[in-house]
């Protein structure tokens, strides 16, 4: 059975930095195009972060362009998210997800998805 683990979300003050980190097993998703999603209470999910499946094109959203970096090591079936500079208002749960098809930021394009990790920046 196909799975997407994240981890490495946590607790962390405003300015701080975070890891996250997705791992696939049951495919090699290799071929695919992985993204980061967030939804924070009350909200909608929204668009993070996304990288091909080469690592030849990154695309982010403005609100986290400067300080988050998606980096992926095929050979591990891995994506991470470094977060840097964190902000109260990036605080949410945060999926990984991978998309089979054309590259997008656009939710519908992934099939898979990971179960979230909580983030947590206090003021």
């Amino acid at each position: 059975q196909e799975q997407l683990v994240e981890s490495g979300g946590g607790l962390v003050q405003a300015g701080g930095s975070l890891r996250l980190s997705c791992a696939a097993s049951g495919r090699t998703f290799n071929m695919y195009h992985r993204g980061w999603y967030r939804q924070a209470p009350g909200k909608e999910r929204e668009f993070v972060a996304a990288i091909s499946w080469n690592a030849g094109t990154t695309v982010y959203a403005d609100s986290v362009k400067g300080r988050f970096t998606i980096s992926r090591d095929n050979a591990k079936n891995t994506v991470d998210l470094q977060m840097n500079s964190l902000k109260p208002e990036d605080t949410a749960v945060y999926y990984c997800a991978a998309n089979g098809g054309i590259f997008s930021r656009n939710s519908e394009a992934y099939g898979y998805w990971g179960q979230g990790t909580q983030v947590t920046v206090s003021s």
